[in-house]
């Protein structure tokens, strides 16, 4: 697999395309992390790439439940929960949910019938619009498709900062892609 979304050829399958890309480069922030790793938080900010993967995946359902009329799980759990990690949580079960919630996008997309149908905008949470009535889809995917790319943003940053891994390097190991001579792809350090 290449590191760009291939040719588009519909407006939904670009935007789930996207997102979908955007999923990819956090989960591969992840790659070979240990479990100390993925709990740890090298910079100044309280975040990690096991807490990033947890709330990503947690924000995604949120929207997704909005486009679908569920109800909002956001006003179950507290924001600062959704970057914990708990005792049970692994590398292997972060991704999996990641995957989990990516399945429920794509089957909740594929059933609506316009893009441009209405999503109605919460009144209970401060940081939401409130002389707004409703989004479109199209308008929850585009902001899921910035979400994810900001926090894979953060998790390139933390993972260079726990072991020196860069993004290409990452995709290139977890891929296995052949060493060229400008990119090497990541391999664990072999223990002394």
């Amino acid at each position: 697999m290449d590191a760009n979304v291939p040719p588009v050829p519909d407006e939904r399958s670009g935007l789930l395309g996207f997102l979908a890309q955007q999923r990819r480069v956090l989960k591969h922030a992840a790659y070979g992390l240990t479990p100390e790793q993925l709990r740890a938080a090298p910079s100044a900010s309280a975040l990690t790439i096991g807490g990033l993967l947890k709330h990503i995946a947690f924000t995604e359902r949120g929207w997704i439940d909005r486009v679908a009329g569920r109800p909002d799980p956001t006003t179950q759990h507290g924001y600062d929960q959704q970057f914990q990690l708990s005792e049970s949580d692994t590398l292997e079960s972060l991704v999996a949910d990641l995957d989990a919630a990516a399945a429920e996008t794509e089957a909740t997309i594929v059933a609506v019938d316009d893009l441009g149908r209405a999503v109605p905008v919460p009144k209970d949470q401060p940081w939401f619009p409130k002389d707004l009535e409703a989004w479109s889809v199209r308008w929850v995917l585009l902001h899921l498709i910035e979400e994810h790319a900001r926090h894979a943003g953060h998790a390139d940053i933390i993972r260079e900062s726990i072991d020196g891994a860069t993004g290409y390097e990452l995709l290139a190991g977890a891929e296995d892609w052949p060493a060229t001579p400008w990119l090497k792809p990541w391999r664990p350090k072999e223990s002394v």
